[in-house]
């Protein structure tokens, strides 16, 4: 059904001349790969490879030189994360569902606002487009890529935040598909939260079966 609505709209701002065609693969794929994440399906690892990959040259061609970079480091984050969900849990089992330490937390927060203030500087000089809002967005992302790796609940507090920023940014850019997808992903991030939470809360009361 995702896949169905999602490619409709694509071939239909297609048809309207509102996207290209390489922004459509990248909203059809970046749906159905947060939906197969939402379901803790591994399989959005190889789906959202394909994702990061078109967008990376979405992005570049709107000069959001950060999010197109973004992309390159999401592709070697999604390998990595692949291989942890499959192998990373105990004796290289499937990865569960976990929480993430206070000290853990901290410590990505303090990457967030040194990352942050780092990479506006430097996509000031380079002339890229939204500059703080680009640096603000990569650096949020890179740390809720990093607790999705980790089967972490809270990265979806990362993505919701992230994804609210997003939309309009997109919008302003001119890239409307690219923003409906995000919409699309905050919503997702809303459901995903939920879902996690009930999977966590399952795995407290029936410990021997856990999260897959």
């Amino acid at each position: 059904m995702l896949a169905g609505a999602t490619t409709l709209i694509a071939a239909i701002a297609l048809s309207l001349e509102l996207t290209t065609l390489l922004e459509a693969v990248s909203f059809v794929t970046g749906a159905l790969c947060v939906w197969l994440v939402v379901r803790e399906n591994v399989w959005n690892f190889p789906v959202g490879l394909l994702n990061v990959a078109t967008f990376s040259v979405v992005f570049f061609q709107s000069r959001l030189f950060a999010d197109a970079g973004l992309q390159v480091v999401y592709f070697v984050l999604g390998i990595m994360g692949w291989t942890l969900w499959v192998r990373g849990g105990e004796n290289q089992t499937r990865l569960k569902l976990s929480r993430i330490g206070i000290t853990e937390a901290a410590w990505l927060g303090i990457f967030v606002v040194v990352s942050t203030l780092c990479l506006w500087q430097t996509l000031h000089h380079l002339g890229g487009s939204a500059s703080f809002w680009d640096a603000l967005t990569t650096s949020i992302s890179l740390a809720s890529q990093w607790m999705l790796n980790r089967k972490q609940l809270e990265n979806w507090l990362g993505w919701i935040v992230v994804d609210a920023i997003y939309v309009p940014l997109y919008v302003f850019k001119g890239l409307y598909l690219t923003a409906i997808l995000y919409a699309i992903f905050l919503c997702m991030a809303f459901i995903g939260w939920k879902q996690w939470q009930r999977s966590w809360n399952a795995a407290l009361e029936f410990p021997s079966e856990g999260t897959a």
